[in-house]
């Protein structure tokens, strides 16, 4: 279904094929994995076997598997492998062994699946952002690539960042807070709402990662911040100290307090 059709020779299969492990005087053999497979299926009734084009090369073996059994051979579609940003096969040491190490960094789902969509297939109108339910509408084998997807975090990135950019702050927070209370920050979740959903609003259109959301967030949860050597010039300029007095005021005159007031109050 997506390489045409693929021919080979039988004597490029290797001989007579070893479908399980000989028997010992204490174990019966296992069966292997091309033999255990075609039984699954054919027990199973699958029809169509989707799998990575690392198993190009089992398939003549099974389907000789499948006819010999007298089972009906399935359709094949073998999708191109998930390459890393050098062209090899991605694997652990590319940094990512899990879907929970994604969600650690801060990817929310529906992006992830949008994006692991887009390795190796693209939408016939060129769509990047879309449902899992609209993928399947307009998903089909035609459209899927024969050359290797490159996985590019970049992409991911962005793919991330417009899914919360459309969170509402509502919808937000929740998933804000485990961070905010990973990195330590004190607050309480059920009196603190109103101003936390205020600071989900006003950070939710420039995060990227969820975990972006401690160092945005940083300033408003700790009594001393920490200035680079760039930052410190940029407060000797002609007019940023009225500008920050102006802040403070104002803020003072909207009712919020500085950490040591909120304390004492």
């Amino acid at each position: 279904m997506v390489r045409g059709t693929v021919n080979w020779q039988g004597r490029d299969l290797g001989g007579d094929m070893v479908i399980a492990r000989a028997s010992s005087s204490t174990e019966i053999g296992q069966p292997l994995y091309n033999f255990v497979v075609v039984v699954d299926d054919a027990d199973m009734g699958i029809t169509h076997v989707i799998r990575g084009e690392d198993h190009v090369g089992n398939t003549p073996k099974q389907i000789l598997l499948y006819e010999a059994l007298g089972m009906t051979v399935p359709t094949f579609a073998h999708t191109p492998l998930i390459l890393n940003e050098k062209g090899a096969k991605l694997s652990k040491r590319d940094g990512v062994t899990s879907v929970g190490d994604f969600q650690a960094m801060g990817f929310v789902a529906p992006a992830l699946a949008n994006y692991m969509t887009l390795l190796g297939w693209s939408a016939p109108d060129a769509q990047e952002i879309f449902t899992l339910d609209e993928a399947a509408k307009l998903f089909s084998f035609e459209r899927v690539n024969k050359a290797g997807a490159r996985f590019d975090w970049d992409k991911l990135d962005w793919i991330n960042s417009q899914y919360l950019h459309a969170l509402s702050p509502e919808d937000l927070l929740p998933q804000l807070i485990p961070y905010f209370q990973e990195a330590g920050y004190g607050f309480a979740p059920d009196t603190d709402r109103p101003w936390l959903l205020k600071l989900a609003a006003m950070i939710g259109p420039s995060l990227t990662r969820l975990k972006d959301c401690v160092e945005q967030s940083r300033f408003f949860f700790t009594p001393t911040v920490d200035y680079s050597d760039a930052a410190t010039q940029q407060l000797g300029l002609d007019g940023v100290s009225a500008a920050m007095q102006a802040v403070l005021d104002q803020s003072k005159a909207d009712g919020l307090r500085t950490p040591d007031e909120a304390k004492a109050h």
